[in-house]
């Protein structure tokens, strides 16, 4: 992909190391030898050598733009049309369920190994998260895990620092890494950065079975409405609110990781790049956007660390590990998480924390 050398600090892009913790994210790569690099050919490209074709980002914009007009419709419709307390319900069960989909299982597990997972939980997991609309999972692992292999550095494929740093440049990264990198023909290599879920025959099927997956969160809205009110025009509404409105609104939240949490917030630990804790979007977003944390210590499970920070995801995987479902959870570890705390920051840590044992006296 075309990046600009001037991404974060200008001049200094080449020179970023690599992120805290990304040896567990990508596949390692050879190390040169005595006798110089390893030879070109055993090396895997970063891009897929085929771009995506037009048919295929034409397919892109229709999901972002339908639902996105859907969105600015709704909120003069809700004022005197059809909204009923039906299509609240069903909204918000298909977000909770596509938002976990994707916090809990395309990120946290797929992406980071933040836990183990019995199989049909993996399986529930990928379905979830298909449900966002946000792509295979094969598709959206491999291009989170290049993030943050050049996390704000060239090479991260939605950076809005990628144009520079004055106030004209990073309104265009802003909208380049909310939206616009989605139209990028460079595809991350599945080969180069998801081998271990390649060789996964369930998360093969399921990625071939996406378009499948979308069919079935757009349509299944409609059909539980219809029948629970035993109308055509109940079935609609529920389309639009639970499928439409609800698409869109989840795709911004996602993607607003992206764009706002690199570039306004706070920053409670030190990290190499401009990833920050937005307070406003925890809830919405089921944690993700405390981003400072993640980037700082990316395999861990829970991304709220401090105490108040609301992590819904962390909860649920929580309660599935009480449950059997996921087993060696990489939970906050205070001897590290101490460490990195930016000086001068001394909130303490919240739950699910592995304390640091203190001898007696």
């Amino acid at each position: 992909m075309a990046t600009s050398a001037n991404i974060g600090t200008p001049g200094t892009a080449a020179l970023v190391p690599p992120a805290p913790g990304a040896a567990a994210l990508v596949p390692p790569v050879p190390a040169p030898s005595a006798l110089g690099p390893p030879a070109p050919s055993r090396a895997r490209p970063e891009l897929e050598p085929e771009p995506s074709g037009l048919g295929e980002r034409i397919l892109i914009g229709t999901f972002v733009a339908v639902p996105m007009i859907a969105l600015l419709a709704a909120i003069p419709l809700a004022w005197g049309w059809g909204l009923g307390w039906h299509d609240i319900v069903i909204a918000v069960a298909f977000y909770v369920i596509a938002g976990l989909g994707i916090s809990m299982g395309y990120h946290r597990y797929f992406t980071h190994g933040s836990f183990k997972a019995v199989r049909p939980f993996k399986i529930a997991l990928a379905v979830a998260g298909s449900l966002a609309i946000e792509g295979p999972v094969l598709t959206w692992v491999a291009d989170h895990r290049r993030h943050h292999k050049y996390s704000d550095a060239e090479g991260d494929p939605h950076s809005p620092w990628r144009f520079g740093n004055d106030w004209k440049a990073l309104t265009k990264g802003l909208a380049y890494a909310h939206i616009g990198w989605l139209f990028d023909p460079n595809r991350t290599s599945q080969e180069k950065f998801c081998p271990d879920w390649l060789a996964d025959d369930d998360i093969r099927r399921l990625s071939r079975w996406f378009p499948g997956l979308v069919a079935v969160s757009l349509l299944a809205p409609a059909l539980i409405g219809g029948l629970w009110a035993w109308s055509w025009t109940a079935a609609i509404t529920a389309f639009f609110w639970a499928s439409l409105v609800r698409v869109a609104f989840l795709h911004h939240v996602t993607w607003s990781i992206n764009s706002i949490c690199h570039t306004f917030g706070e920053e409670e630990f030190e990290v190499r790049d401009k990833s920050r804790n937005v307070n406003w979007l925890a809830i919405l977003s089921f944690g993700e956007s405390w981003h400072n944390l993640h980037h700082a210590d990316p395999t861990c499970a829970r991304h709220g660390v401090l105490k108040g920070q609301v992590d819904v995801a962390a909860r649920s995987i929580w309660i599935a590990e009480k449950l059997g479902w996921v087993y060696d959870v990489r939970w906050p570890d205070e001897a590290r998480l101490t460490g990195k705390q930016r000086a001068g920051r001394s909130r303490k840590l919240g739950s699910m924390t592995k304390r640091a044992v203190r001898s007696p006296g």
